[in-house]
């Protein structure tokens, strides 16, 4: 059994939880449901300021039920929050425990395939394993 590191809550709306694990990767926790780009933005900005304040640059995303994000979402995502991530941050790994929706997985695979060269993610059906990969890479 992999025992989990200990985690801190840093943030929380209505897209979900971001944790810091002592491990030295921020965990988000997706809810259910479909989310204004506002919240959206909202989360992904204390994401990075999360990264950039524990000088952490791996990230583990656990999509759970989320709901696909809209084509507004992941533009923003692969063409502004990933480059300025990879700029401010040199944050580079992302961990992605997929999601149930299928559709959801097209979502992730539209912003994995426009985000910026250097920008590694690796998929996962299982935390065990998402959390392994990141811990090699860091």
């Amino acid at each position: 059994m992999l025992l989990r590191p200990p985690e801190t809550l840093y943030f929380e709306n209505q897209a979900g939880q971001l944790y810091y694990r002592a491990a030295g990767y921020a965990h988000l926790i997706w809810v259910p449901g479909r989310l204004p780009l506002a919240i959206i933005e909202a989360y992904y900005e204390q994401v990075l300021a999360l990264l950039l304040s524990t000088n952490t640059r791996l990230i583990l995303s656990e999509h759970g039920q989320r709901a696909p994000l809209s084509l507004e979402a992941q533009n923003w995502l692969a063409n502004n929050w990933i480059p300025r991530a990879m700029r401010l941050g040199n944050v580079r790994h992302c961990a992605i425990v997929e999601g149930a929706d299928p559709l959801h997985r097209l979502a992730a695979q539209s912003v994995m395939s426009t985000a910026p060269e250097g920008f590694i993610f690796q998929r996962f059906d299982a935390m065990r394993a998402a959390e392994s990969w990141l811990l090699a890479v860091g």
